[in-house]
């Protein structure tokens, strides 16, 4: 209560609902407290508007690691095939993308009906649990032959080879033609057959993909972006590092907004042989930037309405076609609460620029159309100013 008061003694809120009034009294005794309680209140609702953000929003964990790129299906010599099958890096066929990498694993054999290509020594992964990984994402593309793999079957090494579950997956293959490119995310854990008792969900480490055909044939085929996914975690985690750099960021966003308003009204007001004393000028127009504080107040309760947000691999591995749709999805999700806040952009320009213009007319004794004038050219001269330091 002691605080309000306090801010109302200051003349801080009193901008809001009777400016005239409140830059005539602030004007007679100009003092720095009020800009600076000000910048506080907006910093503080900015990280309160952050954390709101961080708090709904979900990205999933990968393994390999968004860091580590598609590890996996970017050495050739983390695999083992078919005798006789060749294994090589295809630097010309393959997902392009944040995660991808720049190159893919081919495997071909001549006149033969089945591959099979394997993947060791990648664990132990866990996923058995709440926080285990939940799916497996991989690409393929078969070259030759032209038709459809009659069975394929993917196997889960645990332990050892003996200890492992199997999935027939030929189902999730989207094409029945060749050099298309398949995108399949499989289940784990559920519908899968085992081999022993022993075999572990929460403890993989290898796995095994067999291709057969009906007939004998040259076969030639990709493997790309091998991922265990469908853990999601929150950035809430590591949030006091984002308070920290999200509050710097408010600061200096008012700082900068702040004395380039305040120096290019001055300055302009001097051109048109006004009077204006530096200190007031300001002063007062830190006080006129009490509507930041009001946008970021409408932010925090716009952002708090918002659903839970996934941003799934689909989102964040860059893939072209799959990216947006994923992206137009977050949109969809999101789009009242920007709408919101545009609109509240919108009008708290016009409102500053109003402000500005009451202060210019207030300290330089010029007509309203010269105060509007210097407001609206000072205050998006300000924004571009804003732009080139900070970037937004």
């Amino acid at each position: 209560m002691e605080v309000h008061k306090q801010l109302f003694a200051y003349g801080i809120f009193k901008v809001i609902y009777a400016p005239q009034k409140a830059f005539k009294e602030i004007a007679q005794n100009p003092k720095y407290i009020g800009p600076i309680l000000i910048m506080i209140l907006f910093t503080a609702t900015n990280i309160g508007s952050i954390y709101t953000i961080i708090s709904k929003t979900y990205i999933e964990q990968t393994l390999p690691t968004a860091e580590q790129l598609d590890n996996w299906t970017e050495n050739s010599t983390l695999w083992i095939s078919t005798p006789g099958a060749n294994i090589s890096e295809n630097h010309v066929d393959y997902i392009s993308g944040i995660y991808y990498g720049n190159k893919s694993i081919e495997f071909s054999i001549d006149s033969s009906k089945q591959i099979l290509m394997q993947l060791s020594n990648i664990g132990p992964v866990n996923c058995l649990g709440p926080d285990s990984y939940k799916d497996l994402s991989l690409r393929i593309k078969w070259i030759s032959p032209d038709s459809k793999p009659e069975n394929v079957t993917l196997y889960i090494f645990s332990g050892n080879a003996l200890d492992y579950f199997y999935y027939n997956i030929t189902q999730f293959f989207d094409s029945s033609t060749s050099n298309i490119w398949n995108n399949l995310t499989i289940p784990l854990v559920t519908g899968w057959l085992n081999s022993s008792a022993a075999a572990n969900w929460g403890n993989v480490n290898g796995l095994k993909l067999e291709f057969s055909w009906l007939e004998t044939s040259n076969i030639n085929l990709l493997v790309d972006g091998l991922f265990f996914r469908g853990v999601f975690k929150s950035p809430v985690e590591n949030v006091a590092n984002y308070l920290v750099n999200f509050s710097l960021i408010s600061f200096m966003q008012f700082i900068v907004k702040w004395v380039f308003l305040g120096g290019l009204l001055y300055i302009m007001t001097r051109a048109f042989k006004a009077k204006t004393v530096w200190r007031p000028s300001l002063i007062l127009v830190g006080f006129a930037l009490i509507t930041m504080f009001i946008q970021a107040v409408i932010s925090v309760a716009a952002f708090s309405t918002l659903p839970t947000l996934h941003y799934r691999l689909e989102f964040l591995g860059g893939v072209e076609g799959e990216s947006k749709n994923a992206y137009n999805e977050i949109l969809e999700k999101t789009w009242l609460v920007s709408q919101i806040n545009g609109y509240v952009e919108i009008a708290v320009i016009f409102w500053t620029v109003a402000l500005c213009a009451i202060v210019t007319r207030l300290l330089a004794e010029l007509s309203w159309s010269k105060s509007f004038l210097i407001a609206v050219v000072a205050y998006f001269v300000s924004m571009i100013a804003q732009s080139f330091i900070l970037g937004f």
